[in-house]
């Protein structure tokens, strides 16, 4: 049978840009009941209307995900409202743009706790609802560099390969439990991750970069997350010629590294 979402409760982080907004609108289609979060609220609104949402079937939860403290309450507005979460997507994040030596420690931090550890935070609050039911799905947006490193990341990476080895413990502890985790490994998606990203100092790096100019469009990209999804994947990979880098990294890892060290990016 089909899996569908129908009448499924849906949270989605960073749902207001970028892959976190094309998703809210391929739930929306696909008749889930979605809860939009993000800082901004006002934009949280034009994507429910853009998504064709309402008030009955889906909820606008502002949350700022470095104050760990929202995230309880937020669960308690879902539940009211709901009655309970049936699937997590974890898209909220930040990337970053500078030489490792020219990065401030507070500023790797922010990074770290941002992709990282706000997500583990929700995943936990969240998890103890699905663990009372014996059902759920927490979907995880890491990144290519989730699995590879490349120069300028570094913190960047280091948080989203954090991300897979706290994920894939956890799978296999709830397995069990009828609670399934997948992890989707986006490539170059054309969105302002990179006009967003933090440079050394904690600024805006404030351009779009050609490969995420020329990446994947997000709704492409959600269509495959969604896919992802329904067929309880337990990682997926989602971009262009980039996501070979990892079949490169793993056969040949020498001539990747290579490849690295060549690199331009003075």
């Amino acid at each position: 049978m089909k899996r569908t979402f129908t009448g499924k409760v849906v949270w989605i982080t960073g749902a207001s840009s970028g892959i976190g907004e094309a998703l809210v609108k391929a739930f929306a289609k696909e008749g889930a009941r979605v809860i939009l979060t993000a800082r901004r609220e006002a934009e949280l609104k034009r994507v429910q209307h853009e998504a064709e949402l309402n008030d009955s079937n889906s909820l606008i939860l502002p949350v700022d995900l470095y104050h760990s403290e929202e995230i309880q309450p937020a669960i308690f507005k879902i539940n009211d409202k709901f009655g309970a979460i049936d699937i997590l997507v974890c898209n909220a994040g930040i990337s970053q743009r500078a030489l490792a030596k020219d990065t401030l420690p507070e500023v790797d931090r922010k990074i770290m706790e941002l992709n990282y550890f706000s997500v583990i935070t929700l995943t936990k609050a969240v998890l103890k609802g699905m663990l009372e039911r014996q059902y759920g799905q927490i979907v995880v947006i890491s990144s290519v560099m989730g699995k590879i490193s490349i120069p300028l990341r570094s913190a960047y990476c280091a948080s989203k390969h954090a991300l897979h080895g706290f994920f894939e413990a956890l799978r296999a502890e709830v397995f069990r439990d009828n609670i399934k985790v997948t992890l989707v490994c986006p490539g170059y998606i054309k969105t302002n991750v990179s006009v967003n990203a933090l440079t050394g100092k904690g600024d805006k790096h404030g351009k779009m970069e050609d490969g995420q100019a020329r990446g994947l469009a997000p709704e492409i990209c959600a269509r495959q997350i969604i896919r992802a999804v329904k067929l309880q994947r337990e990682e997926v990979y989602i971009g262009g010629p980039e996501v070979a880098a990892l079949q490169v990294n793993r056969f040949f890892p020498r001539v990747f590294s290579a490849v690295m060290k060549k690199m331009k990016f003075d």
